[in-house]
């Protein structure tokens, strides 16, 4: 069980280019940073990951 993303999953999983998972990967360590956690530079932690790009609370509706 893989606890960190490389640039070529995060790339896999949003269907981006290199680059713009390497972006991705720089802001989301950046904040993570800047709320006192230690970072892996070229990874990042994969719940923060989903946390970020996948909304998982069910719509209420009605």
């Amino acid at each position: 069980m893989k606890d960190f993303l490389t640039a070529k999953d995060v790339q896999k999983i949003l269907g981006v280019r290199q680059s713009k998972s390497y972006e991705i990967i720089r802001e989301l360590n950046c904040e993570m940073q800047e709320k006192g956690y230690k970072v892996i530079r070229g990874r990042v932690n994969k719940a923060i990951f989903e946390k970020a790009y996948f909304y998982n609370e069910q719509v209420k509706t009605g």
